[in-house]
């Protein structure tokens, strides 16, 4: 059954809870964040953080990776709060979202893809007006809905993923969770350490010690607090993802011609987890736009936010 912490459960009887961000202090000019909870399926219940802009010119909707919460979008958030209505949510599996047995909710790309239809129609998001900006675990389901759904945003920006079964261009750590014995092994190193450790490590992965970067205070202690949420970790639902994988990569291989929805692709130059070469294969192959970022790594929202903000605000014009 889905639990909810204290604080959580009072903000989904009250509809939502007004926060700052992720519980900091704004600077003067910024807008309100309200983080707050909404059900899109009977075993499914979302947090979200919604940014209010007085007169929108669109909306942003943003998708966080592994081993990430919709926090890490803060920053990105409010700054595009200005024009836009900004939404972020939390992935089943990560966050206070819901967190069901693997029995119930496979945790695949594909049910991801699901769960975000059903968010931007229970959100009551006009696609028409809609930018999705989706990093690491996020990209792929992003584009398997707009195989199903060509119409469900106006534009895609992805970034730091990997769309296609190759290999040679993925981290070994991340190759060796597709299959067993070595999923369980990398799961089992994952679970031996904390969300703060996992994500502290995670971001300064194959930067120089000038180009690395300090995680988010709020970050890491949303990370930190909600790592054993309901008994499944983000490590769990991790392991669950790369089950499925190879399959759902391979769909889209197979229909990359009928993907209609613009898309963008956007990478971090220096990215050692899935290597600039896969951006490149996967944006010539579906005839997109690629902007590389020289000196950034895998977490280009976090250590580089305002090329997102910029990318985001460019998708509109």
């Amino acid at each position: 059954m889905f639990k909810l912490s204290l604080p959580a459960l009072f903000a989904l009887v009250l509809g939502s809870s007004t926060a700052w961000g992720c519980n900091v202090t704004p600077p003067a000019q910024a807008q309100k964040l309200d983080i707050g909870y909404v059900e899109v399926g009977p075993d499914i219940t979302l947090r979200r953080m919604v940014g209010h802009a007085a007169n929108p010119k669109g909306t942003v909707l943003l998708l966080h990776g592994f081993p990430e919460t919709l926090c890490a979008w803060k920053d990105v958030a409010l700054a595009l709060s200005t024009d836009y209505e900004v939404h972020a949510i939390d992935w089943p599996g990560y966050g206070l979202s819901s967190r069901p047995p693997a029995d119930k909710f496979s945790y695949a790309p594909k049910d991801y893809a699901r769960v975000l239809q059903d968010y931007i129609r229970k959100a009551n998001i006009a696609s028409s007006g809609l930018t999705i900006y989706a990093t690491d675990i996020g990209a792929l389901p992003a584009l398997l809905a707009a195989l199903d759904d060509p119409h469900i945003a106006r534009t895609i920006i992805v970034g730091d993923f990997a769309p296609f079964n190759r290999p040679q261009f993925m981290h070994d750590r991340l190759q060796g969770l597709k299959s067993e014995p070595s999923a369980s092994a990398t799961l089992a190193a994952y679970k031996s350490r904390t969300g703060g450790e996992i994500l502290e490590t995670a971001v300064k992965g194959g930067l120089p010690k000038d180009a690395q970067f300090e995680v988010p205070t709020e970050l890491k202690d949303d990370v930190s607090s909600s790592w054993s949420h309901d008994g499944l970790t983000p490590p769990d639902a991790f392991y669950h993802y790369y089950s499925n994988f190879t399959r759902d990569e391979d769909y889209l291989e197979a229909n990359t011609g009928k993907l209609k929805t613009p898309v963008k692709v956007v990478w971090g130059e220096q990215d050692i987890y899935i290597k600039k070469e896969m951006g490149v294969e996967f944006a010539q192959k579906i005839n997109a736009d690629i902007r590389l970022l020289p000196g950034v790594g895998h977490y280009v929202h976090l250590q580089s936010p305002m090329q997102v903000i910029d990318e985001i605000r460019a998708s509109f014009l």
